[in-house]
């Protein structure tokens, strides 16, 4: 891919582990903002102002996902091949004291014009066996525990958590402290849970972008530096997991939400970003290529988005930003992915930066995130919705305390004192989004 875009040398990223590295993360505010000026969203290519929500539509946004599709994510091919989906078991049980009845589910990918690359989308739904009519669901992008409610815990992808500035946190399966986890949680509500697994359908590795679902539309050959990588390959499968919600008489697929934590929080706002189809989002710890502003100098750069480890996320054209150019010279930002999902509503969360051991720790950037949803906020107050509630610019918008949540707009965002899992902000998600998904009663006993 550097030898197509003519890229003979990439900027090293930032050590999250290593204090004595040279190029050891920063964690200095005053040195964060290199490029304090961001992309306007509201404002055409042209120089225009974006003053009507028609403008909106028709106008700035279109240029906006232009902009990723070319220079971040990537771009969809034309010819993504049909999914054919079959129920390989169908079982009902208690999960707790909720009878459910849990579907496991293969979607089939025609590769009838590529035999040589079989692709197959894993994805598990558990709906309330004693709902009155269609459940709302929230679908997470999960790992491979594909037999039981959801998948045991693992650490935050390939490279592990200790890149989050040392911390041994794991994604939890239950409410730290105990409680129920977040599926029982969803279920007590009356809506569905169902987990997807990305890397069923796309590889997490560079090796993998001539296989999956990007090597089966490329028939096994090389991407091209417009092609679409694995968050945007993700995000696809999520969608394809919407399809199949729609035909399902047991799911409301007007009222589907997705989540996801860490690389696949990254995932969870490109799908919302992306499928206008989704109703909600619970964006987890979703960092740099998710919620963080690329322009910020802190924790997680682009550089790492552009190494050896984390490129194949990306569209190709997105290393030139980790090598000839800068983030600065990026044509959007992490504000205007979130303004993609307007009016929907999209809650951000993340846990503590520092405070005691667990915790998050700093590579995600939890104020470059808080600072994305501030400037987004215009968007959504154009087109009729709350933003988050803060008044300041997105420069000098004080952080909420730790625990306190802002959840009186469309835009929501709570840190949580914990370390890297958005378990411990699942119950104040929930609270929130009653507001917008809405679910049948019980049938009577």
């Amino acid at each position: 891919m550097m030898k197509q875009l003519g890229i003979e040398k990439l900027r090293p990223g930032a050590e999250g582990m290593n204090r004595q590295a040279p190029n050891y993360q920063n964690t200095d505010e005053s040195k964060a903002n290199p490029y304090p000026n961001l992309p306007d969203p509201l404002r055409l290519n042209s120089g225009e102002k974006v003053t009507t929500p028609e403008m909106w539509w028709k106008q700035r946004r279109p240029e906006i996902v232009e902009d990723f599709d070319r220079e971040v994510y990537g771009r969809v091919p034309k010819n993504t091949p049909k999914v054919t989906w079959e129920a390989t078991s169908v079982t009902r049980t208690n999960n707790g004291a909720i009878p459910v009845v849990t579907k496991q589910l293969i979607g089939h990918v025609d590769n009838s014009l590529y035999p040589l690359i079989n692709v197959n989308i894993q994805l598990t739904l558990t709906t309330p066996a004693q709902a009155a009519g269609p459940v709302p669901v929230m679908l997470e992008f999960g790992f491979g525990n594909f037999g039981g409610f959801g998948r045991t815990n693992r650490p935050g992808g390939t490279n592990g958590l200790a890149r989050f500035g040392g911390t041994n946190a794991f994604r939890g399966f239950a409410v730290p402290g105990g409680g129920l986890n977040w599926q029982q949680l969803v279920l007590s509500n009356g809506w569905g849970c169902a987990v997807i697994v990305p890397t069923s359908y796309q590889a997490d590795n560079g090796a993998g972008l001539t296989k999956g679902i990007i090597g089966l539309c490329n028939q096994g050959q090389p991407r091209k530096p417009e092609d679409w990588g694995a968050l945007r390959a993700w995000a696809w499968g999520a969608s394809r997991a919407l399809d199949y919600f729609e035909t399902d008489p047991a799911v409301d697929a007007k009222q589907v939400g997705i989540e996801g934590l860490s690389r696949y929080g990254k995932a969870t706002l490109v799908t919302m970003a992306y499928d206008q189809r989704f109703a909600i989002a619970l964006v987890g710890s979703s960092g740099e290529g998710g919620a963080k502003l690329s322009r910020r100098n802190w924790g997680e750069l682009v550089e790492n988005l552009t190494g050896t480890g984390e490129y194949h996320w990306m569209a190709g054209n997105f290393l030139k930003y980790g090598g000839p150019l800068t983030p600065g010279d990026l044509p959007v930002d992490a504000h205007e992915l979130i303004a993609l999902c307007a009016p929907r509503p999209v809650f951000i969360s993340y846990g503590a930066a520092s405070g005691r051991p667990g915790v998050e720790g700093t590579w995600v950037d939890q104020h470059g995130s808080f600072m994305a949803a501030v400037a987004a906020g215009q968007v959504y107050q154009l087109l009729g919705k709350n933003d988050l509630g803060v008044t300041d610019n997105y420069l000098t918008a004080p952080m909420p305390p730790i625990n306190a949540a802002l959840t009186n707009g469309e835009i929501a965002w709570r840190q949580h004192d914990g370390g890297h899992t958005d378990a411990p902000n699942w119950p104040t998600f929930l609270a929130w989004a009653d507001r917008y998904i809405h679910g049948p009663m019980s049938k009577p006993q």
